[in-house]
């Protein structure tokens, strides 16, 4: 047990999918899971572990932002041995090319700051997916043939961004998407030596202001759960 979760030593897979939204890490356990356990309610940030394909996997909700993602992050591979992590969860469309309900793989995720900043001082570090989870989930997303992009992200640190300038520089340079979590995520998983990548379904668009219907979005999210299983235990 540790601050933020109240798993006992044990009840923690070694693979881990982390959703933000702790009801979707509920979903996600039920809907994909077997002899499934709810491991973990502290603050009501859910976590449940059962078997995908006789594997065990915890999936545990992450909350909004680098700061709260660093938390569980830092605990399920310091204080209960995770070697695999995935974040599952939405993202914003940055170029024409990515459409609505496609799924953006993280090879790097850009960021103005993240918790880890103070570490690195001058150097500008730049996270990146683990190669092995990344080319086995664009494996796994060619043979659901949804459609798949696999680049560069970026990860803010604010919700309600007011800095149009910096996302025209964003688009011209090719950053596929934009979210809250994946950069200290990929920081996290180097500092450990674990295994990370982000898979995203892009709910909404920046540029044609389109946002997937709330009754459209389970589909859609399953197929990232799918995704990201399928390339965990490739």
């Amino acid at each position: 047990m540790t601050i933020h979760i109240g798993a006992k030593p044990g009840e923690i897979a070694e693979t881990v999918l982390m959703p933000g939204d702790p009801y979707r890490a509920r979903w996600a356990a039920e809907t994909f899971l077997k002899d499934t356990r709810c491991v973990n309610q502290v603050r009501g940030m859910l976590g449940y572990t059962g078997t995908w394909n006789g594997h065990p996997v915890t999936i545990q909700g992450s909350g909004m932002g680098m700061p709260s993602l660093s938390i569980y992050a830092n605990e399920l591979i310091r204080d209960y041995g995770a070697k695999t992590l995935i974040r599952i969860g939405s993202c914003g469309g940055m170029q024409p090319q990515v459409k609505i309900r496609d799924i953006i793989l993280a090879m790097t995720a850009s960021t103005l700051s993240t918790p880890s900043r103070g570490i690195f001082k001058e150097l500008n570090y730049a996270p990146c997916a683990n190669w092995e989870l990344l080319h086995a989930a664009y494996a796994k997303a060619a043979e659901k043939k949804v459609g798949i992009h696999v680049g560069g992200i970026y990860s803010s640190d604010v919700f309600y961004d007011e800095r149009p300038d910096l996302n025209e520089q964003m688009t011209r340079h090719g950053i596929l998407g934009v979210e809250m979590e994946a950069a200290e995520l990929y920081t996290l998983a180097a500092r450990y030596g674990v295994r990370a990548l982000a898979v995203l379904t892009v709910s909404d668009h920046l540029q044609t202001h389109e946002a997937l219907p709330a009754e459209d979005r389970e589909r859609s999210f399953g197929d990232m759960v799918e995704i990201a299983l399928g390339a965990a235990f490739s």
